[in-house]
């Protein structure tokens, strides 16, 4: 079924209630009724304004209503989203806007000054519209334009061409655009509501929409982890295409409390995080205030893009036993590789996922990986994928590539099929440390650092070394109150790993090891261990 988001959302947008909530960000709320008019009067000005069809829009914003409500308006004009990461550096965002040839930008107030310093670089960026109050001379109050016109539909004929953009975080190089078309980004998504809710889905929109309409609830979905990220862009558009709710929390920095504050107020039904950097400190308000909220409503947690440790998958249960967490092995150019599904009835160990029927792991000659042979290979998805990377035809053809007449999505991920046939995911080869000819995958000694009581974080990579090429490096966050003892974490590791692995050195980090999107710094993170070391590039 070739459905296009922008069909989709009209016809959704007339079935939901209008008094339903769409959009909550703290104390403001917007009914769907209001939603559908603000989003259509958006949208008609970002063609008025010389947009054409498939021409990219990108978002320079924080979580808000603002956001999600862009979103369903790029899609309602046929407008390409293009995320853009709010931690990046003028020239950082200089080069998303000009890589994606970026017509159109909606920004937030606080990030006036960089839009500002390299506007006059950007000969394609034509509209500027500004989120806050006191709007800049070049750009365009948001509020006025979502608020001017009658609201009307646009009455525009739409294609499962159209396009959405997802950057990647570039921890491998420069970010790239993943261009899903609509098509099969919705092929993808009915798939995966047939597995989960095992009713097939309607063979038409307005079918669709009539099932969504009978529901005794609309879904409300909380993305925790912010909205320029992968997963909490997907969740947001599921919420939005099946007139659910999208709620978003009003803090700067992430705060626990104000989330679960979130959920209880709003009876949130699901969130999506990503991994421990979140699940981690939500564990830790839970346990300093035992009871404290009303989490009765939430029934499923969602991580994706980090590692979701077994222990605090428990930890989470114990406080809400209803919920079930699913571990999603995913990434923007592959979504859904596998899963790990944990409840309170059954549980599965950290990285170890459950392939889905499209995925195989494969060998340097792409023959697959037998099942318990201990090798390691590459996990590949088949079925619907992106077109590929916006501009970069060789890192598509690297990446997306046909075998035996099938086309897969390899974006590096490395694996062990064990006799089961589940798999324990062992990190990206870009990451992979070689050290004196030995393959060592950061996760796998990651997750062994964390598991001593003193460690909140850790990240583990390769520095120089003369004898050993790449010297096993950890960089750890500790635990409030805990001591830094290097040889008791080396001794820790060592009993739960090869030798090999044990890193040769661990330095305590006085720097964040993630990214605001819950993501591993690597970068970073080797700069500092090699100021710290005392080693050069």
């Amino acid at each position: 079924m070739q459905w296009n988001y922008g069909d989709l959302l009209d016809v959704i947008g007339r079935a939901v209630p209008p008094e339903s909530p769409a959009f909550v960000h703290g104390e403001r709320r917007i009914l769907w009724g209001d939603a559908s008019r603000r989003m259509n009067n958006l949208a008609r000005a970002l063609i008025a304004r010389g947009a054409k069809p498939g021409d990219k829009v990108a978002f320079y914003l924080r979580n808000g209503t603002d956001y999600s409500e862009s979103i369903g308006a790029c899609l309602r004009a046929r407008l390409t989203h293009v995320n853009i990461n709010y931690r990046y550096k003028p020239d950082e965002v200089r080069y998303i806007l000009d890589n994606s040839d970026a017509q159109a930008i909606i920004f937030g107030s606080e990030f006036r000054e960089t839009v500002a310093q390299i506007r006059d670089a950007l000969p394609n960026l034509k509209t500027f519209i500004e989120v806050g109050s006191d709007i800049a001379p070049f750009a365009e109050n948001y509020e006025t334009l979502a608020q001017e016109g009658d609201g009307s539909p646009l009455g525009i004929k739409r294609s499962p061409d159209d396009m959405i953009f997802v950057y990647t975080g570039g921890t491998t190089g420069m970010p790239k655009g993943v261009m899903w078309r609509h098509g099969d980004l919705a092929n993808l998504w009915h798939a995966r509501l047939e597995r989960t809710t095992g009713v097939a889905v309607p063979d038409s929109i307005e079918k669709f929409a009539a099932m969504l309409a009978m529901a005794p609830a609309r879904a409300c979905a909380l993305p925790a982890c912010p909205l320029m990220h992968g997963t909490g862009f997907m969740t947001a558009l599921v919420a939005l295409i099946t007139g659910g709710t999208i709620v978003t929390v009003d803090n700067l920095n992430f705060d626990p409390h104000a989330i679960w504050a979130a959920v209880e107020k709003n009876r949130v039904a699901s969130m999506a995080i990503v991994g421990d950097p979140f699940a981690k400190p939500l564990l830790r308000a839970l346990e300093e205030s035992p009871g404290r909220y009303d989490l009765s409503s939430l029934m499923s947690m969602t991580s994706s893009g980090a590692m979701w440790s077994v222990e605090v998958k428990r930890g989470l249960i114990k406080h809400i036993p209803q919920l079930t967490l699913t571990d999603s092995f995913a990434s923007t150019e592959a979504m859904g590789m596998g899963n790990s599904i944990m409840t309170k009835d059954g549980e599965m160990q950290t990285a170890a996922f459950t392939l889905m029927e499209n995925t195989i792991v494969i060998d340097e000659h792409d023959k697959r990986v037998p099942a318990g042979s201990g090798k390691a290979g590459l996990v590949a998805l088949a079925g619907p994928l992106p077109a590929g990377y916006y501009k970069d035809p060789e890192k598509t053809a690297r990446t997306f590539r046909t075998i035996g007449n099938v086309r897969y999505s390899i974006p590096g991920d490395w694996a062990r099929v064990e006799a089961d046939g589940t798999i324990t995911l062992l990190g990206r080869g870009s990451n992979c440390i070689n050290t004196a000819g030995e393959k060592v995958y950061p996760e796998e000694v990651e997750e062994a650092l964390k598991t001593h009581p003193a460690v909140e974080d850790a990240l583990v990579l390769g520095v120089p070394d003369e004898t050993w090429g790449q010297a096993v490096t950890g960089v750890v966050k500790l635990a409030n109150g805990a001591y830094f003892d290097e040889a008791g974490l080396r001794e820790h590791v060592r009993a739960k790993l090869a030798g090999y692995k044990t890193p040769k050195r661990i330095v305590e980090a006085t720097i964040s090891l993630r990214a605001p999107n819950g993501k591993a710094d690597y970068k970073s993170a080797s700069e500092f261990a090699r100021r710290s070391l005392g080693i050069g590039a």
